[in-house]
């Protein structure tokens, strides 16, 4: 396994910890969320981290690296509500809430994996303002794309946007384990 593989599972396994404790702590209640409410959830935390990097500084004692989790579990909470539509209760147990939440993990590494081939690890030259930037952008699109009733001319779906808001969240995630002074 090369090292980005390595360091994607590292990150995935931080993110499903957390989804998984919170949904020890609160059940699937999320599945109540329309697609709409999914996507500005993802939008707050997004716009918290551009308002860090911007000011330099948090006054709530959560710092980037739990937005980029939150995005990551939030982008995968997305892509199950697509699959299942979203429901008037918590309708999942924590078995089929996990299944599905592995195979959309799954689904973004492998996509990671083709994009890493294509564009030869590029991502590790970005800077982590851009990360944000494309997140963002990216919800903007998803946002359109729900105004107009998940059609499409030309482009990808919500699907793809999400896909990729979680990996640029992942990158972020290895970035900042890289730049920990103790590596």
């Amino acid at each position: 396994m090369n090292r980005t593989d390595e360091q994607f599972d590292q990150a995935a396994s931080i993110c499903r910890d957390i989804f998984t404790k919170k949904l020890k702590d609160y059940g699937a209640s999320w599945r109540i969320l329309r697609p709409q409410s999914v996507t500005d959830q993802i939008f707050i935390k997004a716009n918290r981290i551009r308002s860090i990097e911007t000011k330099g500084v948090s006054k709530v004692n959560e710092g980037i690296r739990s937005e980029l989790i939150a995005i990551v579990n939030y982008g995968i909470i997305g892509l199950i509500q697509l699959e299942l539509g979203f429901s008037e209760t918590d309708d999942l147990t924590v078995e089929k809430a996990l299944e599905l939440y592995n195979k959309y993990m799954q689904q973004a590494k492998d996509l990671m994996a083709a994009k890493n081939h294509d564009y030869d690890e590029a991502w590790r030259s970005m800077r982590m303002e851009s990360y944000t930037d494309l997140i963002l952008m990216k919800i903007y699109r998803t946002k359109q794309i729900e105004d107009n009733q998940g059609k499409t001319l030309i482009s990808e779906g919500i699907d793809a946007n999400y896909f990729d808001m979680i990996n640029y969240s992942v990158f972020g995630l290895i970035k900042m384990e890289e730049q920990k002074p103790d590596k």
